[in-house]
């Protein structure tokens, strides 16, 4: 436990090297704000880990070493936390290199409602829904193996249904393929998980 005298020592050193901290941090990140972020992070940290350092060894060092870690820290929250550059979505959403998705998918939505209520189910599930199968085993009250087997009876009946064209026809507008097969996974799994 350090002193109240070796605690304004330990903390006028640490000021007179926050230039230097920030500099590091922005030769590892490039970016000002971000550098400044990381710089306050490490701090922080060097603050409230300062009984670990040992006196006589170098400051320096030891606090680039924790302006690192906080480096590599942020970058991986960062990671998996990215965000969709506004531009990149833009042409996302309105560029459409498949102009007829929308018909295909209408045509998915016909072919599901021809297959049986227990295989479509299990489908709309695993495929729409993302559950796993295990997830639709539990929710179904059946074995995982039943599971995988209604899946792969119900995509064999979907491709007999595609390679005959044999879709069917309803008043639903094919604009609203998507929502129709997402109400289905909600209407399933608020009826089994009721």
């Amino acid at each position: 436990m350090q002193t109240e005298h070796e605690k304004q020592i330990f903390k006028n050193k640490v000021i007179a090297l926050i230039p230097h901290m920030r500099g590091f941090a922005k030769s590892m990140c490039g970016h000002g704000h971000e550098a400044e972020d990381i710089a306050q992070d490490a701090l922080a940290n060097a603050w409230g880990g300062r009984d670990s350092f040992t006196p006589g060894t170098n400051l320096k060092a030891w606090l680039f070493t924790i302006v690192r870690n906080a480096y590599y820290s942020r970058a991986r929250r960062v990671w998996r936390t990215t965000s969709l550059d506004p531009e990149v979505a833009e042409r996302t959403l309105v560029a459409n290199e498949n102009p007829t998705a929308t018909l295909e998918l209408d045509e998915m939505r016909r072919a599901l409602a021809q297959l049986p209520p227990v295989q479509r189910e299990a489908l709309i599930l695993i495929g729409a829904g993302g559950f796993s199968y295990q997830e639709v085993g539990a929710m179904c009250g059946v074995a995982v193996g039943t599971v995988k087997s209604r899946v792969s009876r119900a995509r064999d009946q979907l491709a007999l249904i595609f390679a005959e064209g044999s879709f069917g026809r309803d008043e639903v507008a094919p604009g609203a393929a998507m929502s129709s097969i997402m109400a289905d996974v909600e209407i399933y799994r608020a009826a089994r998980c009721a």
